[in-house]
């Protein structure tokens, strides 16, 4: 364990090389941050965190900047989460109240995160298999033609054009309609099948067939392996950081052109707690000199989907975890009142 003064220390360090993109020296600390000890006790303490792990010196010359190690101690023991300002806050909610639909919201995200963090903002879409059913809504494109539409609680709107084995009317599909929902809505997706396997049993013999093959659909529907979808925005702002990847960006962008390692960089979607992956915590090779931070969100209390960003790992952690938690908690209410 670190003494409380050489917490302190490290603190100070990954405050000023966040700040200052410079190694940090003993007497620079001394004068910046009123550790009410000497330049050559501050040494001291830099020499014990650096035979720790904790920092390390770049060049003979140069003073010290932190490991992926000291930057892990940094936030999980030093680093609180920096809250937005009231203008910050309004400048989002009044930026995502106006999104016209899911794809939109996504969209303003991604860009929002971006700007706020200056970093790679990466947003997952919410997955199907984690809604549930808002609605469900059949409208008659031709006497034996339906179009079905499944609107799930995260905004998401998926369609099925539907060939019936015979005419149904207006009568029989606004009765098909209404039995349906008063079924299904507000109901996770696998609680769906057996909830409706019985329906077409209360309808006329000869309605039965249609009713079975609009059920079928809908099932079908709610089943599908539909791929996750990502949106990523703000590649262009790692361009700010060239010095902090160690040869080029190029793995960097390389690994980020990839859905699935964007994918598993978020995490699973049903954690809805803060993560963050420093250096070589990440699992991918081309991304060991970023870190990700990511959070889940969602239209209640549990997360559907993932948001976050990706930057190097000289990073304002609070401020970008602050950002990160705030817009989730947004875009949660968003979907929530959609």
């Amino acid at each position: 364990m670190l003494s409380e003064r050489r917490l302190e220390v490290l603190r100070a360090i990954v405050q000023d090389y966040v700040g200052t993109e410079e190694p940090v020296g003993s007497k620079a600390l001394t004068e910046r941050h009123g550790l009410g000890v000497s330049p050559a006790t501050v040494r001291n303490d830099m020499a014990a965190l650096e035979d720790e792990g904790y920092i390390h010196q770049p060049h003979t010359s140069a003073g010290r900047i932190p490991t992926d190690k000291g930057y892990r101690l940094f936030v999980d023991k030093l680093a609180g989460v920096k809250p937005l300002t009231s203008a910050e806050r309004r400048a989002i909610q009044n930026f995502l109240d106006g999104a016209v639909d899911l794809d939109d919201v996504v969209g303003r995200t991604v860009r929002l995160l971006a700007q706020l963090t200056r970093q790679v903002a990466v947003v997952q879409y919410p997955s199907l298999t984690r809604s549930s059913v808002r609605h469900v809504e059949l409208l008659a494109l031709a006497p034996a033609r339906i179009m079905l539409v499944l609107i799930t609680d995260t905004g998401r709107v998926e369609q099925r054009l539907i060939d019936c084995p015979a005419p149904m009317s207006d009568t029989l599909l606004a009765d098909v309609r209404a039995r349906l929902n008063a079924r299904v809505v507000g109901r996770r997706f696998a609680d769906v099948p057996p909830l409706v396997a019985d329906l077409p049993d209360g309808f006329e013999y000869d309605d039965r067939p249609s009713v079975s093959i609009l059920l079928a659909t809908l099932l079908e529907t709610l089943v599908e392996e539909t791929e996750e979808r990502i949106m990523l925005g703000g590649a262009a702002n790692l361009t700010r950081f060239n010095h902090d990847f160690p040869l080029t960006i190029r793995p960097v962008m390389e690994a980020l052109e990839e859905q699935m390692v964007l994918l598993k960089l978020l995490g699973e979607a049903n954690d809805s707690g803060m993560t963050v992956r420093i250096g070589h915590e990440n699992f991918h090779e081309g991304l060991n000199s970023t870190s990700v931070v990511a959070v889940g969100y969602g239209s209640g209390d549990e997360a559907v989907a993932k948001l976050g960003v990706v930057g190097p790992t000289r990073m304002d952690y609070p401020g970008t975890m602050g950002a990160v938690r705030a817009v989730a908690r947004y875009v949660g209410q968003i979907l929530a009142e959609s």
